[in-house]
């Protein structure tokens, strides 16, 4: 068995592994990655690049199908060639990959190793039997992967993850989507404007990211006006046919169906990859699903050398942040015992679906569970508000959050058109820590989306300034500013 003795060692190379890679390179030389499986990252092969790929060919479609709204008649329905629309996402999800393949090629074939890494104790790794690495710290980054339920059991091939979608050839006629979080609406939703006969059925009221109950009601309301979603679905029960898959559900209508799918998603949820790494054999505690108790600010799991980032962690599985957890668990491995707390954004969560969905800051059940917190909500609705009419794209609502006592802007949550970039806005709003009046000084051309944000922004300022007698939306406590 060969022996490797380095500073740090990185479990995993994808966007966590490869940033912490990068980060504590800079300090020391002696490091190695560590991957099991095909080199590429979650975001590039079967996340949010592919992804995006698939939406742009059914928001092209969509686009169609909305002309006769503006007075143009393109002629008939969109002629949807499922071979094509999978070529080019493929073809382009390649030239990502590509990309990140190039970045793992830079680094020198003695600091990369393949396999499957698995702890002995809090500093020694065994990876495929083949190799014992020694190393001062360790950094965890293995991602994480598709959750199943019991109740997919038996359901063969029959049975698909969002990793499963970009690997088609063509588009299957019909697929039951299982759970409306991001991934299961952002599938679901292009599935649909592509042909394809879908119903998403979930729990629990689940709508993305979303927590304020009247916004989530608003966004599961708009969806269902399109094609069919439940999020609090009362599922009977699934099974394998011969020709796919038979659900059988109670309709919204109260009454039970069995239908037919060729295909079932599963959109329920990702569990980190923390089994079967050997944590048993660590002095990490554990939380209940399994995962190290770890503190965000340093990426350390306990008083131990060993450190946690990206999806790996559970907390947020995005890549931004997956890229923030990186640099600091990397820095901070490489500098051990030296630790020091890492700067982390404001936070932003953007799904792509139509509307788009944003939260920018703190959402409102962050706020709502804040011990001692007053807050105050602005909000606006898009159906009149003038740019969005003009663009056909009049559906939405927008909720601004400040704290009662001194303005200062605590987050949004946003249903409604171009809410990617309106999110980014809030979100360096929310970074910067600004007050509701700075932000209402800032200029706002007309006509634009963005006006919405002013008028919600007003709102909010009208209740800092009523004193004690504030709307609902807000819990009732100190001077106003």
């Amino acid at each position: 068995m060969k022996l490797i003795k380095t500073d740090v060692a990185i479990i995993g190379a994808g966007t966590a592994g490869m940033v912490a890679y990068g980060s504590a390179s800079k300090h020391t030389e002696k490091v190695v990655l560590i991957e099991s499986g095909p080199y590429g990252t979650t975001c590039a092969r079967v996340g949010c690049m592919p992804s995006k790929l698939f939406i742009a060919a059914a928001e092209a479609a969509h686009a169609i199908e909305e002309a006769p709204g503006f007075g143009v008649f393109p002629g008939g329905a969109a002629n949807i060639d499922g071979r094509k629309v999978m070529e080019r996402v493929k073809k382009e999800r390649e030239r990502f990959v590509g990309y990140v393949l190039d970045s793992i090629e830079s680094i020198p074939a003695e600091k990369r190793l393949t396999g499957r890494a698995r702890f002995l104790d809090d500093n020694t790794l065994d990876v495929d039997g083949h190799t014992r690495v020694e190393a001062k710290s360790v950094v965890i980054a293995t991602g994480s992967s598709p959750s199943i339920l019991p109740m997919f059991n038996g359901l063969g091939d029959r049975l698909i993850v969002n990793d499963d979608v970009f690997e088609w050839d063509d588009l299957p006629s019909s697929v039951a989507v299982f759970g409306a979080g991001i991934i299961g609406l952002e599938l679901g939703q292009a599935l649909h404007r592509l042909g394809v006969r879908t119903i998403i059925l979930s729990k629990n009221g689940l709508v993305g990211p979303l927590s304020h109950p009247d916004m989530k009601k608003y966004a599961a309301d708009t969806f269902a006006g399109e094609f069919y979603v439940d999020t609090d679905a009362d599922v009977l029960g699934v099974s394998r046919k011969e020709d796919g898959v038979e659900v059988r559900y109670v309709g919204l209508d109260g009454r039970e169906r069995a239908e037919s799918f060729e295909l079932v998603l599963a959109a329920t949820g990702r569990t980190p990859n923390v089994k079967n790494i050997g944590l048993e054999n660590t002095s990490l505690e554990l939380d209940e699903k399994g995962v190290p108790v770890y503190d965000r600010y340093t990426a350390r799991c306990g008083e131990s050398s060993i450190f946690i980032a990206g999806d790996a962690d559970n907390e947020v599985p995005v890549l931004h942040e997956a890229a923030d957890e990186g640099r600091i668990a990397g820095e901070n491995a490489a500098l051990y015992p030296e630790v020091k707390a890492g700067r982390r954004k404001a936070k932003l969560n953007i799904v792509f679906t139509d509307p788009e969905i944003a939260i920018a800051g703190r959402g409102y059940d962050e706020l709502r569970n804040a011990p001692g917190l007053c807050f105050v909500t602005g909000s606006v609705s898009f159906e009149n508000q003038g740019r969005s009419r003009v663009m056909l794209k009049n559906k939405g609502i927008l909720h601004v959050y400040a704290e009662y006592g001194t303005g200062v802007f605590l987050g949004a949550e946003m249903f409604g058109p171009r809410a990617e970039h309106i999110g980014h806005l809030l979100a360096w709003a929310a970074e910067k820590r600004m007050t509701v009046p700075e932000m209402l000084a800032m200029p706002y051309y007309h006509p634009v989306i963005e006006e919405g944000v002013r008028t919600a922004l007003s709102g909010a300022n009208e209740k800092l300034h009523k004193g004690r007698a504030l709307s609902e939306s807000g819990v009732e406590c100190g001077p106003g500013i």
